[in-house]
């Protein structure tokens, strides 16, 4: 039997993209790290405890950071580039976490965009009340996956509506869908493809408090992303 404790042991992290929509625009949930660490703006995370499971690891992150409300998360990759954090061996497991504005404080959500169209793939660029912001360890790099992997589920997955709340109209559908590509979307098309698709169906209520005609609010079909 093999002994382990001949070999190193890096160490294991999770980090957390929680992404939202605000503003018709994507934004991601940052944290500004301490000076003397590894200073510098970075998507939230935490090393794996030794007893924990990684999924235990990502709700811990989240509760802290979010709350208890209810956050559709899935696991992005794996990033274990030698020099990417300049502590030491580090092994991250990044996991993309979506949820509705309503969810997130404003505090410290930055504006993402990236400079690619489609799928092809790149670091991101934030920024926070219109200041382009330097990320920490390779989180930008990160940031780029993250959009290339909303962009290809977008089409074929519900993804875009764990961005929305429960109920929604099919404007803010739209709203999402453009923040994530990045391009304005023609609405009649738009809206005929996503009814066509059956994924949301109508719930008969309208929405409240608005100054023009109220819009049809409707619900996903299935939670399944």
């Amino acid at each position: 039997m093999i002994n382990l404790d001949n070999f190193a042991k890096p160490s294991v992290a999770v980090d957390l993209a929680i992404m939202t929509v605000m503003g018709g625009d994507l934004h991601v949930l940052l944290v500004d790290r301490p000076e003397n660490d590894v200073a510098g703006w970075a998507m939230p995370g935490g090393f794996v405890h030794i007893d924990e499971a990684l999924e235990d690891s990502v709700e811990r992150v989240l509760r802290e950071k979010v709350g208890t409300k209810p956050v559709h998360f899935e696991q992005l990759a794996t990033y274990g580039a030698l020099g990417r954090d300049p502590r030491g061996r580090v092994i991250s497991i990044v996991y993309l976490a979506l949820c509705p504005s309503e969810v997130l404080s404003e505090a410290n959500l930055a504006k993402i965009s990236v400079d690619w169209v489609g799928e092809v793939g790149g670091p991101a660029a934030v920024q926070m009340k219109g200041v382009r912001l330097d990320l920490a360890f390779d989180h930008a790099e990160i940031l780029g996956d993250v959009i290339k992997r909303l962009r290809g589920k977008l089409d074929y997955s519900p993804i875009g509506f764990a961005l929305l709340p429960d109920r929604f109209t099919l404007r803010e559908v739209q709203e999402v869908h453009e923040a994530i590509l990045g391009k304005p979307l023609k609405k009649p098309p738009f809206r005929r493809k996503l009814l066509d698709r059956g994924m949301i169906v109508p719930t008969g209520e309208f929405e409240t408090g608005g100054a023009y005609r109220p819009a049809e609010l409707y619900e996903v079909k299935s939670k399944e992303l």
